[in-house]
């Protein structure tokens, strides 16, 4: 470290590389200045460093680059200290200063995203950010959570004007009770399904609830079903120490695929699935490159994990089943889901 005690940013050596003549903003002790860049060194524009930030101590730059100039984001260490304070206490202190921010270094670097070349590239640079989604609300026996800003709601409490049953005599609409902010199977009324499909890949979520008073055993006890386009059911039943065969349970995939484990929660108690559809992709010769699977979460706990089942048609709806029994459910929403296509092999 050189020992003269100029005050001015003339000089600043970079751990970074950053490209000549670009205008950088320098940060120390909670002060901004504006510089440049020459050759790897910092050059000040009417920098001068008070006597204060270089006493005893190693002052560090922190770098804030506009992007824009093609720099990047950095660390860079002063090389002043007054003569006076290298003795033994300064260099102690230099010592503790550099020992941990050496230690840092890399999660400095690791947060900056460079191009082989040491810098952002003009992809890195231009790619569009992802959306910005208001995250779903925590719900609650009380309550549901509120949905997220992106969902497409299908049932909020008030009515069924977006769902339909059996047609009879003209009339198609949906027959099951609508009360306290939530639907409940009416026995003998038949499914009801959305009015309304979503296209391509989706998240679904749904809320039920099996009834407080245990009655039955079995397949007899609180069953129900989700039914989404073009997927097996997904398995609605009271599987709260409710023993049955293991492709019957709550979050099975009926008949098809047995739950990886049982998430359920007590009789009367509110319980959540979110289901995830991927839609089957075609390549331009129509082979399949890749097939429709469907994962599913009970209660937060993945049940079911892109089991390849279903998928091939383009969109769906939702179905809930008729199945005798008067279970209830709440705060249904969709999302579409952009994700990224498999290109095919050699490709």
């Amino acid at each position: 470290m050189a020992s003269n005690c100029s005050t001015s940013a003339r000089g600043v050596q970079s751990l970074v590389d950053f490209p000549s003549n670009s205008s950088i903003q320098l940060a120390w002790s909670g002060k901004m200045a504006n510089a440049v860049t020459r050759n790897n060194r910092i050059l000040g524009s009417h920098l001068i460093l008070p006597s204060s930030s270089i006493d005893k101590k190693l002052l560090l730059l922190i770098p804030r680059v506009d992007l824009k100039a093609g720099a990047k984001s950095g660390v860079v260490i002063a090389d002043w200290f007054d003569h006076s304070y290298l003795n033994l206490l300064s260099m102690k202190y230099y010592l503790l200063t550099l020992t941990p921010f050496l230690a840092n270094l890399s999660i400095l670097q690791a947060q900056v995203s460079v191009s082989d070349a040491g810098r952002w590239s003009k992809e890195q640079v231009t790619n569009e950010r992802p959306a910005v989604v208001t995250p779903p609300g925590h719900t609650t026996d009380s309550k549901p959570g509120a949905v997220p800003s992106d969902a497409i709601v299908f049932f909020d409490g008030r009515d069924l004007s977006k769902w339909k049953g059996r047609a009879k005599d003209g009339n198609d609409g949906a027959n099951w009770q609508v009360k306290d902010g939530f639907i409940e199977v009416v026995r003998g009324t038949g499914s009801i399904q959305t009015r309304s499909q979503v296209e391509g890949d989706c998240q679904w979520h749904i809320e039920w609830c099996t009834p407080a008073e245990v009655k039955g055993n079995s397949q007899g006890r609180g069953n129900s079903g989700v039914f989404i386009g073009g997927y097996p059911e997904v398995q609605v039943l009271d599987s709260f120490k409710n023993d049955t065969y293991p492709d019957g349970q709550a979050s099975s995939l009926y008949k098809k695929s047995v739950t990886l484990v049982n998430a359920s929660r007590g009789p009367g108690k509110w319980q959540t699935y979110d289901i995830i559809c991927i839609r089957e992709k075609k390549g331009a010769d129509g082979k399949v490159i890749q097939p429709g699977s469907i994962t599913v979460l009970h209660n937060g706990v993945v049940t079911q994990f892109a089991v390849q089942e279903g998928g091939k048609a383009k969109s769906g709806g939702l179905s809930l089943q008729d199945h005798g029994n008067p279970v209830r459910f709440r705060n249904i929403w969709a999302r579409k889901l952009v994700v990224p296509r498999i290109k095919p092999s050699g490709n």
